[in-house]
């Protein structure tokens, strides 16, 4: 069973050009599932899977106390497996075809006003490398709404810059243009030609931002470097790796920004996933109402 795992996990790299971050949850959701299988319901064989096994195995998923969004996942990568070995004629009928995703509560993304953008943007001494090479990499993630994978991945040629766009590399290696701001421009400028050669060190590498080695970020560091920022401006709000690609998509709407624009800026498949800015942008008028109305 699990040497078919591996095979779907093959066809959705090679074939369907799937990131590796959906590979590896991928990887992790089948295991267990056949984990299940095998030791709660005895059977050996992928053949004999049960739409009922499924069912008691999603209850059990919840009663551990996954959130519906991890189960949704789930249901997503086993469908998925199925309907891989229905075209490989390894089974006739799946057992997931009925299966139905948990319901999830639409929760709106945490949001930055301008103002704290700004005080944010404002913390990097840019009389330093460091602080040039930081205030670039957060003016260009506010400017384009990057993805802090696609940040970290950027090369120095990715850049157009007599037309102003940066070419973008999304999941499942969509490959998208997303324009630049003159201000995330100038800072860009400013990183590559004061501070760039710094981290060099008269290596050679093609990424856009690197560290003290000269070499390219982790998620993780990124993040390490933004969190630090945040907590030196004084801002209490809590910020997530997303958080300057909320504000970002959710300012644009705010100022009257067609939706399916900001859409193909963000790299969303479905504009159903952009519209949860426009609730965003909707609660904040509710709030600035309240404020201010006198009969709010």
């Amino acid at each position: 069973m699990f040497e078919i795992v591996d095979q779907y996990l093959s066809y959705l790299v090679i074939e369907k050009g799937s990131a590796a971050n959906t590979i590896e949850a991928y990887s992790r959701d089948l295991n267990r599932y056949l984990a299940y299988l095998e030791t709660k319901v005895g059977r050996d064989s992928l053949r004999d899977a049960k739409e009922e096994d499924l069912i008691a195995y999603m209850g059990q998923l919840r009663r551990e106390g996954l959130s519906a969004r991890s189960v949704n996942r789930c249901v997503s990568a086993i469908r998925g497996f199925f309907k891989f070995m229905q075209k490989e004629r390894l089974i006739v009928n799946s057992p997931a075809a009925d299966l139905e995703q948990a319901k999830t509560w639409q929760s709106l993304p945490d949001v930055l006003s301008k103002d704290e953008v700004e005080l944010i943007l404002s913390v990097p001494v840019r009389s330093t490398a460091v602080g040039m090479r930081d205030r670039a990499m957060m003016e260009l993630l506010y400017a384009t709404g990057l993805r802090i994978s696609e940040l970290k991945d950027l090369a120095l040629n990715s850049i157009n810059w007599q037309v102003g766009y940066l070419q973008a590399v999304g999941k499942g290696n969509k490959t998208r243009l997303v324009p630049i701001g003159r201000v995330a421009q100038e800072a860009l400028r400013e990183y590559i030609q004061g501070a760039r050669p710094a981290f060099l060190k008269g290596g050679r590498c093609e990424l856009l931002f690197l560290t003290r080695l000269g070499e390219g970020f982790t998620r993780q560091g990124l993040w390490k470097i933004i969190k630090g920022y945040v907590r030196l401006s004084g801002i209490n709000k809590r910020v997530y790796p997303h958080t300057f690609r909320h504000s970002f998509a959710t300012h644009l709407l705010a100022g009257g920004a067609d939706l399916r624009a900001v859409q193909v800026m963000l790299g969303h498949a479905d504009i159903s996933t952009t519209q949860v800015y426009t609730h965003v942008t909707r609660e904040r008028l509710k709030e600035i109402h309240k404020a201010y109305h006198p009969r709010g």
